[in-house]
Parts: C-alpha cells; structure tokens; sequence
C-alpha cells in the first residue's frame, strides 16, 4: 500500500463528559473531500488501527491513560474512544497516532492535541461553564465566534443543532449568503457519501477545530442535520416517506461518525437524549426535537416521561433543558398568529406539562432562530401576569443568516421577552450554587475571519427572574 497524506485533517475532538470520563474523537481522512463514495475521505477499505493517549500535561510526559481503536470504512474511518477511570472535574490532554500507510519515515503520525475535562462528581458543588452553539452555516461566512469561544476554554459546550446545513449553493446567491464556497458538493445532501463530504467540509475550518479541541461538546440536532422541518419519520414536503426514511438514516449515520458520542445508531435510530449531570450544581437535561416528533408530540411518549420524571427526581440547584427550539410564547406582529408547529409554541400542551413538574431552578438554552433572546417563562404561557417559573436563554447563530424582525415591536408584544440582539455570535455562561450567569456574545462580521467580539448584554438570574447586569448595549 503507497503511503498516504496526513489523517487527520479534520481535527480531534471529545465530548459527552461524564464525572470520570469523556469520549475522545477523530476521523481518518487524507483527502476529507474524496469524491469517490467507496473511499470516504481517500482512505482505502481495510481498518487502521489508531493509538489514542490522555495525559495530565500538555507535553504529555504524564501519560495516565492510552490504547487502541479500531477506525473501519463502515464507519468512514472514525474513532470513538470511551475513556473512564479519569478524575472527576479535571482538565486532560489527549491525542491520537497512526503507523502504517501514514508513517513518516518510519515514526507514526500524531494528531494535534486537544484539552478535555471530565464532569463533577454527585456531591461537588464546584461551578460549571458552559458555551452554548448553533446554527453554522458554513457558506453564510466564517467560524470567527467559535475562535473566539475556544479562547474562553469553558468547561463544556452545548451545541444545539443545525450542525450542517443540507442545502446545495443556490441558484442566485443574496448578498453575504455565499460567503464560502461548497466545496466538496454543491448539491443538496441525500446520501451518506454527500452528508459526510458536507461534514468533512465544516470539519476542515480551523475555527471549528479549535474550539472542539479547547473543551467537549455536548450535541444535539435539530433539522438540518437531515432536512428542513423533516418531522420523526415524515420529510415535511409531502415526498415519499420511504425514500425519505433511507436519506435519514444516512444522515444520522454520518452525524455519529462526526461527533464525540457514547452511542452509535441502532435499529431505533440514534438515541441523543441524555442527562449530564454536574454535581449539585446543574442537571443538564439534553433533549432530541426530531426524531420522535408527529403532529401530536414534539419528544415521543418515552423521552417525554424520561424528562418528565428526571425534572420531579433532580436535586441540583438548577434543571437546564438544552435543546434547539424556542421554548417561550411568541407573538409576531402582523403575521398569522396560527400555531407554527415546529417551535414549543406548536406543542402548547407539552409545554404545560414540562412547567406542571414545577422544575427546580428551571433554565432553559435554546438555539434555531439566529437571534439572540433573553426570557423570564411564565407560568401559565397564557397568563402574562401570571408569576415567573423559570428563564429561557435563545443563543443567535455562529454564522447563519437571521429572519427580518422588527424587534422592538416583539418585545413590546411579548412582556416576558426581555433582550433580543441579531449579531452573529455564541452564549457563555457559569452556573454555581450561588447563581447563574449569562453573557451574549457577538461578532461584528462573519465576512472576515477576523473580527473582534464584544458582550451585548450580561444577565443574573434572580429566582425565577432576570437581571440585566449590564446597560451598555441597546435591547434590539
């Protein structure tokens, strides 16, 4: 076998922090944009066996953990890690080496590194920070906010979907919508081979890379990921159902070969809903709005009981939901106020239910619309009078493009909307015993890779209350 190029041209990454272990992810790709379908990111069929090792300083000279894995072609050649026995709350550096076909002059191939920490334990009450991501159209410009997020080395980030977008270059590109090219396949994803070409293409920004090896991720998806306002098992443009069924399970497929998670895909399909608790501080209740969702529910009868008894059961200081849609009522002037089905707002009943728990410290971090929102949710969504259960905090995209909205008039209509900021950016946040605390940051452009970042607004969470700690920013 002739030797090939460098493997890892799409980065390392870790994610799924559990106290006392992560999961440690990479992919094997000489050529991550390969036309050939049998060959997904240039590499030839036979598995490689990859070396991973996890150590305690960044010259790796204390070296706690290491082994092997297995990357195969059926898998396009990822690697996913599961690494215990680490110490709980702890910052780790890992990374992976390949011999073989890779070999240079003889030594193996070693990845980039990459800083990982692992959750607290039951009891701790050590704070946590968190970023929290989505919506990175790679075409709408450049990943300069995740830069910016892997400078602040937060201890976890939540990225709530809109991974990949599935759409091909458009006919007519509008301005600042073409930032990019689609190299790799200008149309829009139905097979595995395009899915996995499109996520080689995000993989390959060195943005991206940075901040997946500055701290793991934590990810769900929302639609995109598939196809626009695909619903369960239905595509949501009246195409055939069978046919839209294999184009998904391609698509979960290549999601999990992308991403740092525990499970892979099954017969049921990929289960992303899942707790990730950090001590007595925060239960992070990740949730899927896809995969199970009809006209009747959003989550299925079986994610909805699970979150519904793990926001009864928590013992944690706050329950933050961390899903892509928003959660609170909005009411848009001058559009039909019919229910749209593909927000919280479409699932009234659901959402009923989720407050009748009555969730302790009750935070909620949202993503989809390309805007950032900050809101207190009421009681009674009906009822703005009604007394305040909790907070929702809605991150703006990375780079994708917002909808026209006059926010002020949103704002005005909707008293329980208190911020609102249509930059391009990411949210950081800290959770204590004591408090919880959220920035919005935002991005001046997305047209150039270099672009200063500045805070929009600071909000404290007071109760079931927000407290802007800032006033430096206008609120639309």
């Amino acid at each position: 076998m002739s030797k090939l190029g460098y493997p890892f041209t799409l980065g390392v990454a870790s994610g799924d922090p559990l106290p006392g272990g992560v999961v440690l992810w990479t992919r094997l790709a000489p050529e991550p944009l390969h036309p050939d379908p049998e060959r997904p990111g240039g590499m030839p069929e036979p598995p490689v066996e990859v070396a991973w090792q996890v150590a305690e300083d960044e010259a790796f000279t204390k070296i706690v953990r290491q082994g092997t894995a297995w990357a195969t072609a059926d898998l396009a050649h990822s690697v996913h890690v599961q690494v215990d026995g680490l110490r709980n709350a702890t910052d780790y550096h890992y990374r992976f080496s390949v011999a073989g076909p890779f070999a240079d002059k003889g030594a193996p191939v070693v990845s980039a590194a990459g800083r990982t920490r692992t959750a607290t334990g039951s009891y701790a009450t050590d704070p946590v920070t968190f970023g929290l991501v989505s919506c990175q159209r790679y075409e709408h410009g450049y990943y300069t906010a995740l830069r910016h997020l892997a400078a602040e080395r937060p201890d976890v980030v939540f990225q709530v979907g809109d991974y990949i977008y599935e759409y091909g270059k458009p006919k007519a590109p509008k301005p600042g919508r073409y930032v990019r090219p689609l190299a790799g396949g200008e149309a829009e994803c139905r097979s595995l081979h395009a899915y996995r070409n499109r996520y080689a293409l995000y993989r390959t920004d060195p943005d991206l890379q940075a901040a997946h090896a500055a701290a793991p991720w934590v990810t769900t998806w929302d639609d995109h990921e598939v196809r626009d306002n695909y619903r369960g098992v239905l595509p949501g443009d009246g195409s055939d159902p069978a046919a839209f069924l294999h184009r998904r399970t391609d698509a979960y497929q290549a999601y999990y070969e992308h991403m740092p998670l525990r499970e892979a895909p099954g017969v049921k399909g990929l289960q992303l809903y899942r707790l990730r608790p950090y001590g007595e501080v925060a239960d992070f209740l990740v949730l899927d709005v896809r995969q199970y969702r009809d006209d009747r529910t959003m989550l299925g009868a079986e994610q909805e009981d699970w979150l519904l008894s793990r926001l009864r059961a928590t013992t944690a200081r706050w329950s933050v939901l961390v899903q892509p849609l928003f959660f609170s009522p909005r009411v848009i002037p001058g559009r039909d106020p019919k229910v749209r089905s593909d927000a919280w707002d479409g699932y009234p009943d659901l959402r009923e239910r989720v407050l009748a728990t009555r969730p302790r410290g009750l935070v909620v971090l949202s993503g989809d619309v390309h805007d950032h929102w900050a809101a207190e949710i009421k009681a009674d969504p009906a009822d703005p009078a009604s007394p305040s259960a909790g907070v929702e905090f809605v991150g703006t995209s990375v780079t994708s493009k917002p909808p026209a909205t006059d926010a002020a008039a949103v704002l005005a209509a909707n008293p329980h909307l208190k911020f609102h900021d249509g930059r391009r950016g990411y949210v950081i946040g800290t959770a204590s015993r004591d408090g919880f605390q959220v920035s919005h940051r935002v991005v001046e452009s997305t047209e150039v890779r270099e672009s200063p970042v500045s805070t929009a607004a600071t909000f404290a969470v007071e109760g079931t209350a927000l407290r802007r700690q800032d006033v430096s920013a206008p609120q639309v």
